[in-house]
Order: C-alpha cells, then structure tokens, then sequence
C-alpha cells in the first residue's frame, strides 16, 4: 500500500494534470518499490489531490494570498509501507517524482518551493479490509522482482 497525497493550492492542477499525474505518480514509486512496472501491482497505490486555498498556505512567515507574486508551492507525502528503502531508493523515488510533476506542468525542472515527505509506515502499522497489513506476503505475490525480494526480506530481519 502506498499513498500519495499532492498538497496544492487551488486551481494549480487542471482536470488533466491530475490524471496524468494519477499515472506518473504511482509509477515513480511503484517502480522503484517493486523492482519493475507491474500492473498487478498498481491496486495497491493511491494518489490524492488536496487543493487548499492561497490564504490556507504560507510560506517563508507570509500566507500565499499575500506574498505578492505567484509562488508556486505544493507539498508532495508520499507514504509507504515498511520495505527496503535504502536512501538510495528513496532518493529515486523523490527525484521521480519530482521529475512528473514539473512534466506535467510543463517546466523545464522542479520548483523549489515543492517539496517532498517520504514517510515509512511500521511493519504492522498499515490497516485494511478488517485488519493490520504487511508487506510480507505480498512478496509472494509476483510482482516483486527477485532482487527488490532479497532487499525487502534483508530490510526486515531476514523474514
């Protein structure tokens, strides 16, 4: 299970963006996450878009609406399920995903004013359908690639 939330203020993303985003989004950690693009996989992530308006946001002590210029700040939380994300693997998700949002809005490179949380949610910390989940038995499941199985397994004690 993977969530991604997009903090944005209003209007910042069209109908277009989002869906596009939806997309690239969910690949940019999907496949660092699992070793490859497997579509079987995809169930398993969520991408959210919160809009917030200009006087909801504030950055550098002065709220958006009064700044004076168009910043263009949005906050990306992307997370995860605990795995095995070495800082290496975090650092591709994060330019990933940094790297779809500027395509998506048409700019050359990511803002500075965008940035991105990673968070790693405890092993049995994640709860669905009636229960607490784990990554472990996903594993099984195929769309893992050999090497992101090893990694996971050693990440976690070897189980």
């Amino acid at each position: 299970m993977t969530i991604i939330t997009v903090n944005a203020p209003t209007g910042r993303l069209g109908l277009e963006q989002r869906r596009e985003l939806a997309e690239t989004l969910t690949d940019a950690v999907l496949v660092p996450e699992v070793g490859q693009p497997a579509p079987a996989a995809r169930a398993g992530f969520q991408v959210h878009f919160a809009e917030r308006r200009r006087d909801m946001m504030a950055i550098g002590g002065r709220l958006l609406s009064d700044a004076g210029q168009e910043l263009d700040v949005m906050v990306i939380d992307i997370a995860v399920m605990d795995a095995a994300w070495q800082p290496d693997v975090r650092a591709q998700v994060i330019e990933r995903v940094l790297a779809a949002l500027a395509a998506t809005c048409g700019l050359e490179k990511p803002s500075p004013t965008w940035w991105v949380n990673f968070r790693v949610i405890d092993e049995g910390s994640w709860g669905s359908s009636g229960g607490v989940l784990s990554v472990l038995p996903l594993l099984d499941s195929g769309v893992f690639t050999e090497e992101r199985v090893k990694a996971v397994r050693a990440a976690l004690g070897g189980a």
